[in-house]
């Protein structure tokens, strides 16, 4: 297949052709020739003012519910929700039914969507069948392809445990995720722990059950001297200790959600369980300290935390609703909104090239020769977003008729061109 891009922006960061207009050839898969102008027949031409091109987009923790809850969402349809996001690569969390939690289930995971337009990167579970009581088969599920290891939605609570893989990984120059969530003191809580808890009458998140987690697991990383990843971090005090860890040298990085730099614990008030996540919504102090360490590069990159809910988990009463939310399509027009002063180049650094150095994956390059994973968006255009755009099964997002600043327009991999709506 034979695929043109007219008149496109490079953003590829440290790369020979960032900034520069160029027409792009992709021939089976490979970029043949970059010039300013290419005149020729293509299966596909494309061809939009304020168009960029880039290294293809990666999320790093993503629920596609595949074995077991597909009713909410597969490998299929979670696929099409990441085209339509602009991404390639997708790591999905181990949060199943069964768990991947051995290398069958890492082999399921990647023989099911070697035919999908994205890459889909396993990651496997920890503890078996995440019960944080005893390590999983981490050795074999890296020999079958897991890209990490995690228990996923239920971070490891067993100091012992997390000790122990932190040091079994070192022998693969592994790396664990983990959501900094102390569930001892977090267990009851519906939302953060604050004003807006007690003016509303729901039992509160406290702050300390995300500081105690990251305090913690950053002295066993001290110990171990391997590597960890903190996803989803939402505290100002968070975002200092992972801070002073790396200027210490320690092997730490740290991912934050669109909807934490975007919504606070006021956008409950009207008890919509849309709005349900963990770790919760925080406060506006804790937004703009995220949104600093973002742009001062101590947040290393962005993760959607996509979580599709059926329509049966959401509508019901607050305290028994589902948590979570669908993050895939809307993630680069959030990001936008939250942080519309920051340039495309640092947006491509946030979702194609960190994400990619942190789990140890050759990062796209755009220059002849080079194998096409690319993603192609307009960083500045204002869309609504509605329920036609998305591709998941589920619809539990809150930022449906929202408008958004800077929206994909799909994705060149595996040999053929995808936009959300060809899929």
């Amino acid at each position: 297949m034979r695929i043109l891009l007219k008149k496109v922006r490079i953003i590829a960061p440290g790369q020979a052709l960032d900034g520069q207009v160029r027409d792009l050839l992709v021939e089976e898969g490979i970029i043949r020739k970059i010039a300013e102008e290419i005149n020729t027949d293509a299966e596909h031409t494309f061809f939009k003012e304020n168009i960029h091109v880039s290294p293809g987009w990666m999320d790093v923790f993503s629920h596609f519910c595949d074995p077991g809850s597909e009713y909410k969402e597969d490998l299929e349809s979670g696929s099409k929700s990441a085209v339509a996001g602009g991404f390639t690569g997708i790591m999905v969390i181990p949060n199943t039914c069964p768990p991947l939690e051995s290398k069958a289930e890492i082999e399921y995971v990647i023989r099911k969507s070697q035919y999908l337009p994205v890459n889909i990167f396993p990651i496997g579970a920890v503890s078996r069948e995440l019960g944080g009581k005893a390590l999983a088969e981490m050795y074999d599920m890296k020999q079958s392809g897991a890209i990490a290891f995690s228990d996923g939605i239920l971070p490891l609570q067993s100091s012992g445990l997390l000790l122990k893989a932190l040091q079994y990984v070192k022998a693969f120059n592994g790396i664990i995720i983990q959501i900094p969530d102390d569930t001892g003191i977090s267990h009851h809580g519906l939302m953060h722990e604050g004003i807006w808890s007690t003016r509303l009458g729901m039992p509160g998140k406290p702050a300390i059950a995300e500081e105690i987690l990251v305090e913690r697991d950053l002295k066993l990383l001290k110990y171990t001297e391997s590597r960890l990843h903190f996803t989803g971090v939402s505290l100002k005090k968070s975002v200092d200790l992972i801070e002073e860890a790396k200027s210490a040298g320690l092997h730490v990085t740290c991912s934050v959600t669109p909807y934490h730099l975007m919504l606070s614990d006021e956008n409950l008030q009207q008890y919509d369980s849309v709005y349900k996540v963990n770790p919760p919504l925080r406060e506006e102090k804790d937004i703009l300290a995220l949104r600093k360490a973002l742009k001062e590069g101590i947040i290393d990159c962005i993760a959607t935390h996509h979580f599709p809910q059926d329509r049966d988990s959401k509508e019901k009463e607050f305290e028994y609703a589902g948590e979570g939310m669908i993050g895939l399509e809307s993630c680069f027009g959030v990001l936008g909104n939250a942080l519309d002063d920051l340039t495309a180049g640092q947006k491509v650094q946030l979702l194609a090239v960190n994400p990619r150095k942190i789990f140890g994956l050759p990062i796209p390059e755009i220059k002849e020769g080079a194998e096409a994973d690319l993603t192609l968006f307009d960083p500045d255009e204002i869309w609504t977003f509605e329920k036609k755009d998305i591709r998941s099964k589920s619809e539990n997002s809150p930022f449906i008729k929202n408008k958004l600043r800077g929206k994909p327009w799909g994705i060149v991999n595996k040999k053929s061109f995808y936009t959300a709506l060809s899929i």
